[in-house]
């Protein structure tokens, strides 16, 4: 598990698209790039009826943006163009005419809790707790913010946002609507997504395709929007606060 990746496997009608990085599970621009591919593409396959989100390892879902990728930015169009890795994964999921059900093992920090807010269905470990930590590094959860928003409410996303280097349990996530549930183990947790995918699968799916569409209704302008906002987070990564800080983590 030395190298980054993302695979899609098919079984029982569920297509399991899984990434991994080495560093955490972080988001590099060709891990995002082909996450947003696959998904597409799983949305058009025939053979699946339900997709499940994962990630590799056991400890963290996924820590957000690659902090070594970001404290490369020189430019405003770089930094955009970085940032719209996260717009179009989110906008893949949203498009996606398949339910996707998010299957979170382990921490997940921004762009990762972006990710968990875009699955129409997300379920948890007890040590799947999350932290939207953009704030504290200088610039702010701009592009998940619709997504994470949407799914707990302008109240949870803005208490993680402002207190941005606090880990919100998972409970908190279940409580806020994040989490449908939450599974002591990761064991546990595989038999709920596979069991729930799998009856999913057997489900009507222009049923499922239908239910999508009004799960998702009213975020049409989400293309735009996604993209102002990952035009104001490449404009903040260039501060001189945020190349900085960011350099402590490196």
């Amino acid at each position: 598990m030395e190298n980054a990746y993302v695979t899609l496997t098919i079984e029982n009608k569920v297509g399991y698209i899984e990434f991994f990085h080495p560093n955490r599970n972080s988001m590099p621009s060709h891990v995002l790039s082909e996450l947003e591919k696959t998904i597409t593409e799983a949305g058009k396959n025939e053979a699946i009826q339900v997709i499940v989100l994962k990630s590799g390892g056991d400890r963290t879902f996924c820590a957000g943006a690659s902090f070594n990728e970001v404290i490369a930015i020189e430019n405003e169009a770089s930094g955009k163009q970085f940032f719209m890795g996260f717009a179009n994964v989110i906008n893949a999921m949203r498009k996606c005419p398949k339910l996707i059900i998010g299957r979170v093992q382990g921490k997940t920090v921004g762009g990762g809790v972006g990710l968990a807010a875009a699955t129409d269905y997300c379920l948890a470990t007890q040590y799947a707790s999350i932290r939207l930590s953009e704030l504290s590094i200088g610039i702010g959860p701009f592009v998940i913010e619709p997504a994470v928003s949407r799914k707990i409410g302008v109240t949870a996303m803005s208490q993680m946002t402002i207190d941005a280097e606090t880990f919100f349990t998972p409970q908190f996530a279940k409580d806020k609507g994040l989490y449908a549930d939450v599974f002591e183990t990761m064991e546990t947790l595989d038999n709920a997504v596979k069991t729930l995918a799998e009856k999913l699968a057997s489900y009507n799916p222009e049923a499922l395709k239908e239910m999508k569409k009004v799960f998702w209704k009213d975020t049409e302008h989400w293309d735009t929007l996604l993209k102002e906002r990952a035009e104001i987070s490449g404009k903040l990564v260039l501060s001189e606060f945020t190349k900085k800080t960011l350099k402590r983590f490196r």
